[in-house]
This record gives structure tokens, sequence and C-alpha cells, in this order.
């Protein structure tokens, strides 16, 4: 890599400009929200499964503005009112917010109920996760039987071959691989468990 003796000999390369806006706009700020058990569960679930972070999920349902618009006008206040909801404060991205504002004051709506019902568009992935890995548990137990089967190879070869058999190490080694990521695999298993016992009503 080349290196340049000073400032001047650096070429100049044309970039668009950073504004000071774009960078304020993703400073993180906090927002109370009075949400259902069930809005509050799905965007928890799905943040734990898919390793997603809760403002990264507000980010991508807020800035939906198309879908903002559409839940607006498909609010049932009565139905919203008459929900149980509880106080629960989430970490956003200032423009999020600003986002947020806009849409209830452009489609006069309120604004725990967008979240809300921003929140339960999530539903339907959940759904999807919980078929895949009720797949991927059948998957492991046949995994298991496999993983079962090689160990009992291994003692076999282990009382055949003797201790120091060239044979006997290049299998150690090979099995030790394939233990490893059976392990990394079970742990994806169990980590997907809070989908199981997600709560759709």
């Amino acid at each position: 890599m080349k290196k340049y003796e000073n400032e001047e000999e650096i070429p100049k390369i044309p970039l668009p400009l950073t504004k000071t806006s774009d960078l304020r706009g993703k400073q993180s700020v906090r927002a109370t929200f009075k949400l259902s058990e069930n809005a509050i569960n799905t965007i928890t679930t799905v943040a734990i499964h898919l390793g997603i972070k809760q403002k990264s999920l507000f980010d991508h349902l807020i800035e939906d503005i198309a879908s903002l618009e559409q839940i607006a006008r498909e609010i049932r206040s009565h139905e919203f009112m008459q929900q149980s909801r509880v106080q629960k404060t989430y970490v956003l991205s200032r423009r999020t917010l600003s986002s947020l504002e806009k849409a209830c004051e452009n489609f006069n709506a309120p604004r725990d109920a967008l979240v809300e019902y921003s929140i339960r568009r999530l539903i339907p992935v959940i759904a999807g996760e919980r078929e895949k890995h009720r797949k991927r548990k059948i998957i492991f137990a046949q995994l298991g039987k496999l993983m079962q089967q090689k160990e009992e190879l291994l003692q076999e070869a282990r009382r055949s071959l003797g201790k120091e058999d060239p044979m006997l190490l290049e299998l150690e080694r090979f099995f030790a691989g394939g233990r490893s990521i059976f392990h990394r695999i079970q742990h994806f298993v169990e980590k997907g468990e809070i989908i199981e016992s997600f709560d759709f009503e």
C-alpha cells in the first residue's frame, strides 16, 4: 500500500458529503409507548430469535411510510382502546421517532396505535420461523442419531486398532470437528425454543 508524505499527495476522490442532519438522525433516543403484552412479546421474540436489535426492527417498521398510512386508515380506535396495555420504553433512532411523529400528524392517528399495529406485521415472521424451527428439530434429531453412530464407530476403532494407530488418530481429529459443529447447531436449535413458546393470542 502506497504511503503519502503529506496531505497534498493524497489523491482527491469525489464523494458525496455526509450531512450533519443524517448523522443526527442516527442518534439514539428513548420513547415510551403503551402497548399490549402481545406486541411487546412479538418484538422481543423476533429480536432474540433473529439476533436483530429492537432498534433496527423499529427502524424497519416505522420508516415504511406506505404501511403506516395503510395502518392509519384501518385502525379501529375503539378496539385499540379496549385492549389492556402497559407502558414500555424502547430505544429508537431520532429519525425513526421523527417519522413516527410525522405519520401521526399526517394520518391523524394515535402514536401508540401506529406502533402496536406496526409490530403486528412481525407475527407472520414468527409463524414462518416456527414452522422452519419444527423442521430444524426433525433434522437435528436425525443428526443426533448420526453422531451417536459415529461415536460408536470411534469406540470400536479404539478397541480394534489401539490408541496409537494412525488411522484412529485421524478419525479422532475428524470427529472432533464434527462434535464442535454439532454443538453449535444444538445451541442454535435451543435458541429457537422461544419461537415455540410464543402465544399468538
